[in-house]
């Protein structure tokens, strides 16, 4: 047999933008992720959806909170997906949506939220248009066909958003909370990106700022300092974190919204402080010079991570042979 002939390129109509799901003037707040898959918990296939969801919920102001592996089982997904549903304001699912045997997640998610499954001829249109040129249609068999319309096949009561012209599949929600993306994570990362018109997200004065600052001190010198901020900080909601890389150093991690808090904080006897405002950016100027070092950026952050992965191999090499490398000759992570 051929090859199939090249497709055409097929532009789609996209979704009007529906009404608010969480209530006029509500944003979302809270996020989980619900990853499905057999091939993630046995170790074949590596999970990159949740943590591209993860940064897109940094990005656009979302405290994700929870981030759960399950296998390809319908009484899993029902509780996992009912639980988080009442929980967050948004939560994603991820993978079991193909045409096969163990592709649960629609069927699971109608038992779920008690709903049937049905065709949704849109979505059948826009699939038959899109593999239309493929020499393969035409020999289909009635078993195969009903296959590949499983992936058209949704909870009756959902609302079906088409977020992208050159994407025939769906993003279908539950709840006005729960949206159902592909596993692939091509797919997913595209089709989460396009749905951000669809979603009521905090203002971007809501989002949260990152500011690092790496310092070749050890970390058990800087961590009495670094308590102490913390301490000073929590109220203003400024998280302070620390993560050494192996023979490197500190990155000291500094996340709160940018804008002006008054410091000290109030004391808990209601009496107030002396109302000094202070910003991020002059937190990070303080952590530079207590620990003596310097804001990075992101490419900076990667670049020494890459060379920590560098130095860690050695160490694995070593092990897999019987060696054993002495003590201080490398710096532990942990």
């Amino acid at each position: 047999m051929g090859d199939d002939p090249p497709p055409r390129s097929v532009q789609f109509s996209v979704s009007p933008l529906p009404k608010n799901p969480l209530g006029e003037g509500r944003y979302i707040r809270t996020a989980a992720a619900l990853i499905i898959g057999d091939e993630i918990l046995n170790g074949k296939t590596l999970d990159m959806n949740s943590n591209y969801f993860a940064k897109y919920c940094f990005e656009h102001g979302i405290d994700l909170k929870r981030v759960e592996v399950i296998a390809d089982d319908e009484e899993q997904i029902i509780e996992a997906s009912r639980r988080m549903v009442q929980n967050y304001d948004f939560v994603v699912t991820s993978g079991g949506i193909g045409p096969t045997h163990d592709d649960i997640t629609y069927s699971s998610l109608a038992l779920a939220f008690s709903q049937s499954l049905a065709h949704h001829p849109e979505t059948l249109a826009r699939m038959a248009q899109m593999i239309k040129h493929r020499t393969w249609m035409s020999t289909q068999t009635p078993q195969q066909r009903a296959a590949q319309e499983r992936m058209a096949l949704f909870p009756d009561g959902a609302e079906i958003l088409f977020v992208a012209q050159d994407i025939w599949v769906p993003v279908v929600r539950l709840e006005g909370k729960l949206c159902i993306f592909p596993g692939i994570p091509t797919l997913f990362q595209k089709m989460l990106n396009a749905l951000t018109p669809f979603l009521p997200l905090p203002p971007r004065a809501d989002r949260p700022l990152r500011i690092q600052i790496f310092t070749e001190r050890p970390e058990s010198m800087i961590a009495p300092y670094l308590t102490t901020l913390q301490t000073r900080l929590r109220p203003h909601a400024i998280q302070v974190g620390s993560y050494p890389v192996l023979g490197q150093g500190v990155f000291v991690s500094l996340i709160g919204r940018d804008r002006a808090m008054t410091d000290p904080p109030v004391p808990e006897n209601g009496t107030q402080g002396n109302g000094r405002r202070i910003w991020l950016a002059e937190v990070a100027r303080e952590v530079e010079q207590e620990v003596d070092g310097h804001v990075v950026s992101d490419e900076e952050v990667a670049a020494r991570k890459g060379q920590c992965k560098a130095l860690v191999a050695p160490v694995e090499i070593a092990a897999s042979i019987g060696l054993h490398i002495g003590k201080g000759s490398l710096k532990a992570k942990y």
